[in-house]
């Protein structure tokens, strides 16, 4: 059995989690740290979390970091800035990391100043880390000692433009991406005016509008190996629904002819288990809800020669918790699938 640690476990992350991985068949649950809910049981932050194989497990403070010292896998799921300061720690102690977190999501440590507004605190180790999108760096996750879980927004954009790059159909300097999020992708702390009840509610709106979104250099480092230096333009939006992620995403045609386009999609993503390419029809996010799954719809606007890919995910599993989980598969010689094999939830 894989010995596993969750720091951070009360937030979105820590709770989808736990909720998964108490029933992966390959993995006991060794320690959960929380500060703000030390020395209560799970289901007192989140009520939902009631099983047996459960019972014996309770919230702690970090302390002296000593309920991680026989782990084998540990998921940070902390505000950025934290994980930096623990990985190496625990690489050293021979636990390997997976980061839910923006702390390992990039290879150049200058980044962070600009887009994050601090230093790294661990350069070497941020080099060295994988970004961890599974469909795009299997073998390199194999071998990671950390690997940087990607956002919800890159999980759904990269994975809905990677195959149009590189087989070459669009022009890397047309891409726009309109995403729309529910609010739980901002996390379980943010408490600011925007995401109360009577304000998202029975509304939607942009947000970071311009380039401003910290997921934009992340979605250009993963195109970068087809794309360049070419820039996206990105609009984030807030959806007043909890879960899920819709990406719709433009781009310029390079080719006269649309015919392969949808069958080089379906060869990109045949060995991958969590990408479904829809044969008509467009996604939704209900379609994906509680699942690890990315749904992608193709569609053409030959009147203005333009390529529209459209993927849906469920932010907090393939575009978090369920992804996290992914790469540890990875890591350990596990199937992908192992403890994921979840359809979406309906209604």
């Amino acid at each position: 059995m894989i010995k596993a640690a969750i720091v951070g476990a009360s937030g979105y992350g820590g709770g989808e989690l736990i909720r998964l991985l108490s029933g992966h068949p390959q993995v006991e649950i060794t320690a959960l740290i929380s500060e703000t809910w030390a020395g209560k049981h799970p289901s007192a932050a989140f009520a939902g979390l009631r099983s047996s194989r459960i019972n014996n497990l309770l919230f702690s403070s970090f302390g002296d970091g000593s309920q991680l010292t026989n782990c084998d896998v540990a998921f940070l799921a902390q505000d950025n800035g934290k994980a930096m300061k623990l990985a190496g720690s625990l690489v050293d102690s021979n636990c390997r990391v997976v980061d839910l977190s923006a702390d390992f999501r990039f290879r150049d440590p200058s980044i962070y100043p600009e887009w994050y507004g601090f230093e790294h605190a661990e350069a070497e180790l941020c080099r060295s880390a994988v970004y961890g999108l599974p469909e795009l760096n299997f073998d390199d996750i194999q071998h990671a000692k950390i690997v940087g879980n990607p956002g919800c927004y890159p999980t759904a954009s990269i994975l809905a433009l990677a195959p149009a790059l590189q087989y070459g159909f669009v022009d890397p300097k047309s891409i726009i991406i309109d995403a729309k999020s529910g609010v739980s992708g901002a996390g379980r702390s943010k408490f600011t005016l925007d995401y109360h009840y009577p304000e998202a509610n029975e509304s939607v709106a942009a947000y970071k509008v311009g380039g401003k979104h910290r997921h934009v250099p992340e979605i250009e480092q993963a195109l970068a190996p087809w794309s360049g230096s070419a820039h996206i333009s990105f609009t984030p939006h807030l959806i007043p629904m909890s879960r899920g992620i819709l990406a719709t995403c433009y781009a310029n045609l390079s080719v006269e002819s649309v015919s392969r386009i949808r069958d080089a999609y379906i060869e990109f993503y045949a060995e991958k288990p969590f990408v479904h390419i829809l044969d008509q029809g467009t996604p939704s996010t209900k379609h994906t809800l509680g699942s690890n799954q990315c749904h992608i719809g193709i569609e053409f606007d030959l009147r203005t020669h333009r390529l529209i890919v459209i993927s849906a995910i469920d932010n907090l599993v393939k575009g978090m918790a369920g992804q996290a989980i992914q790469n540890m598969n990875i890591m350990f010689g596990l199937t992908q699938d192992a403890g994921l094999d979840l359809c979406g939830l309906w209604p």
